[in-house]
């Protein structure tokens, strides 16, 4: 089950889904609401409880952290893959995690979209969007996905996360080492203390999903085994 993060959409994933799919695994991806933390988990946990078997849950960003709530007390989740992903403690945010180290530049390429309930939509601008999510995708696919990307509320952004499931599931992370979202540092300090089974690839961007498709099949396939 594949999660996407903020500024994306389930398409993200495609080539990972063609991958996994021609090794025989079945595939969903999942639409992620992008609204706020505790109500992103209840609808993904809503979904892995739909499924009869094991499941391997994946999060892309954003998404680690909602997979990382939404498999708590889910017997049939039997591993976590993150994808340039969150992996929260106990009480942190996507801000708090994505500012501990330097190296982040997204806040100055966000648009904000105040919303009728008071809330506010975040965007990244499509003018940097290549540059700042997916600088290693090439420039057409890169500018379809500014056009097509899913904001996230900027509340969600700031909730806390819940008593995370990677203390119980095993965890597998993947770090691009050009990361302009959350920065490699981060990454790697979410790894570590999650005992994390890590790779990196350098140069790849925080798309690192579109632009190395086979390397993130590779480590869902190694979470699967």
């Amino acid at each position: 089950m594949l999660v996407h993060g903020a500024f994306a959409d389930g398409s993200s994933w495609n080539g990972v889904i063609s991958d996994l799919e021609r090794r025989g695994y079945p595939v969903i991806a999942a639409a992620n609401p992008l609204r706020a933390v505790a109500a992103d988990s209840a609808a993904i946990k809503a979904l892995i409880e739909s499924v009869k078997g094991p499941v391997v849950l994946v999060g892309h960003s954003y998404g680690g952290q909602v997979i990382s709530n939404a498999a708590v007390n889910e017997p049939n989740v039997k591993a976590l893959v993150y994808i340039a992903g969150f992996l929260p403690e106990r009480g942190e945010s996507a801000l708090d995690l994505s500012t501990k180290f330097p190296g982040s530049t997204l806040g100055d390429t966000l648009q904000q979209v105040k919303l009728p309930d008071g809330g506010i939509d975040l965007y990244v601008r499509q003018d940097l969007f290549p540059k700042q999510f997916a600088a290693d995708v090439p420039l057409p696919q890169a500018r379809l996905m500014a056009a097509t990307q899913r904001p996230v509320t900027q509340a969600a952004l700031t909730d806390p996360s819940g008593v995370p499931a990677w203390h119980t599931i095993k965890s597998w992370s993947l770090i691009p080492t050009a990361d302009k979202n959350i920065p490699p540092a981060a990454q790697r300090f979410m790894a570590e203390r999650a005992h994390a089974h890590t790779v990196e690839i350098p140069g790849a961007s925080h798309a690192v999903l579109v632009s190395h498709p086979k390397a993130v099949a590779n480590l869902i396939a190694d979470a699967a085994r």
